[in-house]
């Protein structure tokens, strides 16, 4: 959130965003903005939205929100939401539509609660209907009992809408307790408060830590001019080691 947040930052004159609203080239899907380009952050260009901050994994998200097996309505309208770290531009789309919505995070203040993924024992079994956390796991220091964690409080057929950091063509989760300092920590995991980088397996490892059936959305499953309009996917590629190029949406259900 700090890359979103300091892009957010430096577009805060009129002028600037005059120049940035026309023509009108891309929309965010989330706040509606329409213009010239995005902004961009230290990893890839014109990826943020000027007006709400959203990045790629937050339009591919709510993108993902408009599949019909995965809608709005069946997933969010309606139902009991636990949101991690919440995005307040998401939280207020989710917030409006919930019978009963509730934010929550560990170290960030402004949740309604403080509250540590990996011990939710506030919560007893099949509280939630959907629970939310875009770029979490990859702080917390014992993920897998954070992943049955989220299993446990979710209701028979609830949904984790879960995003990681991945390394580019990593097959495996790489991770090493030992590696604690911070810049050794951001050398190697990409960021200084990340505890392990994400490969291809991700979605085997949230069935086999707390039996998810997983669903993997990414920009594929939409057409390219929604992609291209909605900024889906990024324009240019990082050469960065250690950049997301290919976001993806983590739909884990609970059977």
């Amino acid at each position: 959130m700090g890359v979103v947040q300091k892009a957010k930052g430096k577009i805060n004159s009129l002028a600037a965003r005059f120049y940035l609203a026309s023509p009108k080239i891309v929309q965010c899907n989330i706040c509606q903005w329409e213009g010239k380009h995005f902004l961009g952050t230290h990893w890839h260009p014109y990826t943020v939205c000027p007006n709400c901050g959203s990045a790629v994994r937050h339009r591919l998200l709510f993108a993902a929100l408009n599949l019909k097996q995965f809608s709005f309505n069946n997933l969010v309208a309606g139902k009991k939401i636990l949101h991690f770290a919440p995005e307040n531009i998401l939280s207020t789309k989710f917030k409006n539509a919930a019978a009963k919505y509730i934010t929550a995070d560990l170290l960030r203040s402004g949740s309604e609660m403080k509250l540590d993924i990996a011990n939710m024992s506030s919560f007893p079994d099949n509280t939630f209907d959907l629970l939310v956390a875009c770029d979490v796991l990859e702080h917390v220091p014992d993920h897998i009992k954070a992943m049955q964690e989220i299993h446990r409080i979710l209701s028979p057929g609830g949904y984790a809408i879960l995003t990681v950091p991945q390394k580019d063509h990593l097959a495996t989760t790489f991770e090493d307790p030992s590696i604690v300092d911070p810049k050794e920590r951001e050398k190697i995991f990409g960021q200084a408060d990340h505890l392990r980088i994400y490969g291809d397996d991700f979605p085997q490892i949230l069935t086999q830590a707390a039996g998810f059936t997983v669903t993997v959305v990414n920009e594929s499953e939409f057409a390219e001019e929604l992609v291209k309009k909605h900024v889906l996917f990024p324009p240019v590629l990082s050469t960065d080691p250690l950049a997301t190029n290919y976001r993806k949406i983590f739909i884990a259900h609970k059977s």
